[in-house]
Order: structure tokens, then C-alpha cells, then sequence
């Protein structure tokens, strides 16, 4: 499955249309959650919320006006909360188990196999065929859709951003390439001075797009908070112009990092038959307020989202090992030397090993991740790799030509 993205030309009315299909989506999503909230001691299942949304077509109007497929993709993403909800409890968790949510800023309303058309002859345009009132709308971006059959769209979704609206299409297609073996291992330790080190000595730098542009944001930002009204009135429009100015300078800043993790994830594919990481929490490590800007701005779980994903598609093992004492260790006699964080150099006392902490980090990694060779190729460290349940990798993409995995029936 490979998500396909493209720019949306239309007229105000259509832009106000998308609108109004995305804030159905969120109701109905809303309905089905709240119907499972109001029925725990039955068996609601998958089936019982798509069944649910027929209901709602007949006792709400607006509801009716979305396709019935949209509705049931709707419901679908209720029902993906719920099952994760529930997915963690099993696994027993710790902290949090995300109890869904209402959702009350939906930026995305998604087609299955109906309610929309491309133009059979040039494929620049598409339809939406409900009563919602969308209309045609010009694609803008590469041609890579004109080779794949329309039956091969197994969703179509309508992604709204600070820069405008975008339509992605999901199509169902064998990404796997087969290419040939350079014989070359390595292991990899990201981090906040480098991007990331390697087992062989080279060091990438890490590029720090937020730091970069912070002056430029806060300064939007401030500009946005002295137009903004502290009363029950609706907000001016040129707080809302400022609003969205503010919004699209971060999201540059997220399609920058995006853009540069996928570049170097490619490189490193490319280069390597064997590339291993640490599997880093990065949630908790952003709860340590003085490092989690810093952590943020380095983008390390969109850089392993894309490490995998380039891992299954070009048929390379991808492994994430525990990170605990890969920085401590020595890579050349295994003794534990302990250091704090402001040493850079590894000295051991032991075997005089002297090298640069966060290579022998990644040596150690490497090391590691041998050791575990019954379980590569089959993310030891998770029943599925990173990017088949990180849904939403493509939404913060740059180009209009987004290549990138998808799970269709999960949902933001």
C-alpha cells in the first residue's frame, strides 16, 4: 500500500464543501464513539458502529448528505481507538491505556471505493459525487497516478492544512523492490549533537529546523496574540490571516524534517543490508523539560518510521535493540564504564579503548543487534514494524508526490 498526494484547486464554495464533509465525519465518528460509551454491556463491535451510521443518515439530514462509505470509514476510525484502547489493556501498559477521545478538530474526511471519480482520459481531476457538494477539483502534482488502475484506489482522503487542501490516494500496489546486496552492516546511534553516528565512524549533522526558524515563529506567533480579542466576539480576520500564517511556517518546519529523515533513510537502505537502532521511547524522553524541544526538533521516530519502511520495501533487516547501557558499554571489551552525559569521549579503563561516545554507542548497537539474529527481520521489539501503525507519516509530508505506507482502516 502507497499513499499518493496531491495539491486541490477548487473554488471557495468547494474549499467551505470539504469543510463541511470533514465536520461530518468528525459527528459521525463522535456518534459512534459515544454509542459504545452508552453500550458497554453489549457486544458493539466493528460491524454494529457501520450499521450504527445508516441510523444516523436517517435521523440527521446533513449525515445523510456524506456517502455511505465515508460514514462507515468514519465509524471505522471510532472503532480503531476503541481497539487500541483495548489492545493495550490486554498488553497490560504502563501508564495511560488512550482511552478514546472526541474529536473536535478532525482535519481529514476519507472515501473507500465510492463517492468519488478521476477523469477517465488525463486523471487531473476528480469528482466527488455526494451530495456534500464538492464538485471537480484540479489535481495538482506529479503524474505518478496515471499508471496505477482506478480499481487500485482503495481510499481516497481529503486532508485539510494550514497551505490549503490535499487529496491522497491510497493505492494497493507490491512496493517491495528487489535489489542487490552490498554485504555491509551497520548500527546507528541518533542523538542531539549528531543526527546520528554509525559503527563506522561517520557522523551526520543534525540539521535543528525548529531552532532555525524559532526566531521567525515567535515572532508570528506574537503578531497573532496581539490581534487576538479576549471576548466572547468571533475573531477578526486579520486574526485569522495571522493565524494561519502562523500555521504555515510550522508547517514548513515539519515537512523540512520530514523531508530530511526520509532522505537519509534512503541513503542508509541503500547503503546497508543490515542496519540496526535502539528502540527508544521517545515519549517518556520528551517528559524531561530541559531536552524536549531538542528531542522534538531532532525528528528520531520519523526517521525510524522511514528506516523501516525502506527496510521492508528494498527486502534489507531492519533491528531495534534495547537502548539501555549502549552509551556505557565498550565495544571492544564489553566492560561497563560509566559517564555522564556532558562526556563526549569513551575511555576505557579496562581494555584503554578510546573513542568517541556516541560511535561506540553505535558499535555497541550493532553488537547487540547481532545477537538477536533469531529475531531478524521480524522487529523483535514490537508485533508490528513502526510504520505499519504509524497512520499518519505521510500527513506531515512536503511533496504532492508522498510516497509512504498506509493501514486504510485506521484513522486520525
Amino acid at each position: 500500500m502507497i499513499v499518493l498526494e496531491y495539491k486541490l484547486k477548487g473554488k471557495e464554495y468547494q474549499y467551505k464543501a470539504i469543510d463541511d464533509a470533514i465536520r461530518t465525519s468528525q459527528f459521525i465518528r463522535n456518534k459512534a464513539l459515544r454509542y459504545w460509551m452508552d453500550h458497554k454491556g453489549e457486544k458493539i463491535n466493528q460491524y454494529t458502529l457501520n450499521k450504527y451510521c445508516a441510523i444516523l443518515a436517517k435521523e440527521f439530514p446533513f449525515a445523510a448528505e456524506l456517502n455511505s462509505m465515508a460514514r462507515q470509514s468514519s465509524s471505522e476510525r471510532a472503532w480503531s481507538s476503541i481497539a487500541r484502547f483495548f489492545d493495550n489493556c490486554k498488553k497490560q501498559v504502563k501508564g495511560k491505556k488512550g482511552y478514546p477521545k472526541f474529536k473536535k478538530n478532525s482535519r481529514s474526511v476519507e472515501y473507500k471505493t465510492s463517492g468519488w471519480k478521476l477523469d477517465p482520459k488525463t486523471k487531473k481531476h476528480i469528482t466527488f459525487t455526494d451530495k456534500k457538494g464538492i464538485g471537480r477539483l484540479k489535481l495538482v502534482g506529479s503524474r505518478d497516478i496515471y499508471f496505477y488502475n482506478p480499481k487500485d484506489i482503495k481510499r481516497v482522503r481529503l486532508v485539510r492544512r494550514a497551505d490549503g487542501y490535499y487529496a491522497q490516494f491510497c493505492v494497493s500496489v507490491d512496493v517491495k523492490i528487489d535489489s542487490s546486496l552490498t554485504k555491509n552492516m551497520i548500527g546507528l546511534d541518533v542523538g542531539l549533537n549528531y543526527f546520528y553516528s554509525d559503527s563506522e565512524g561517520n557522523q551526520v549533522e543534525n540539521p535543528r529546523f525548529y531552532r532555525k526558524a524559532e526566531k521567525q515563529l515567535n515572532l508570528a506567533n506574537r503578531k497573532k496574540s496581539k490581534k487576538y480579542v479576549k471576548s466572547k466576539k468571533p475573531q477578526s480576520n486579520n486574526y485569522h490571516k495571522a493565524r494561519m500564517r502562523y500555521a504555515r511556517k510550522h508547517l514548513r518546519v515539519s515537512r523540512q524534517r520530514n523531508e530530511f529523515a526520509k532522505k537519509i533513510a534512503y541513503c542508509v537502505i541503500k547503503s546497508n543490508d543490515f542496519v540496526a537502532y535502539e528502540d527508544l521511547n521517545v515519549k517518556n524522553m520528551i517528559k524531561n523539560r530541559k531536552l524536549a524541544k531538542s528531542i522534538s526538533d531532532a525528528g528520531w521516530t520519523i526517521f525510524r518510521n522511514w528506516l523501516e519502511y525502506f527496510g521492508m520495501k528494498y527486502g534489507k533487516v531492519t533491528v531495534a535493540v534495547p537502548p539501555q547501557y549502549t552509551s556505557q558499554d565498550c565495544s571492544n571489551c564489553g566492560a561497563r564504564i560509566k559517564k555522564s552525559l556532558s562526556t563526549r569521549t569513551h575511555k576505557c579503563t579496562e581494555c584503554g579503548f578510546l573513542e568517541d561516545r556516541d560511535i561506540n554507542a553505535a558499535k555497541m548497537i550493532l553488537i547487540k543487534a547481532l545477537r538477536t539474529v533469531g529475531h531478524t527481520g521480524t522487529y523483535a521489539w514490537g508485533d508490528l514494524p513502526s510504520w505499519a501503525i504509524a497512520y499518519g507519516l505521510s500527513s506531515n509530508g512536503g511533496s504532492v508526490n508522498q510516497e509512504s505506507p498506509a493501514i486504510p482502516t485506521s484513522g486520525g
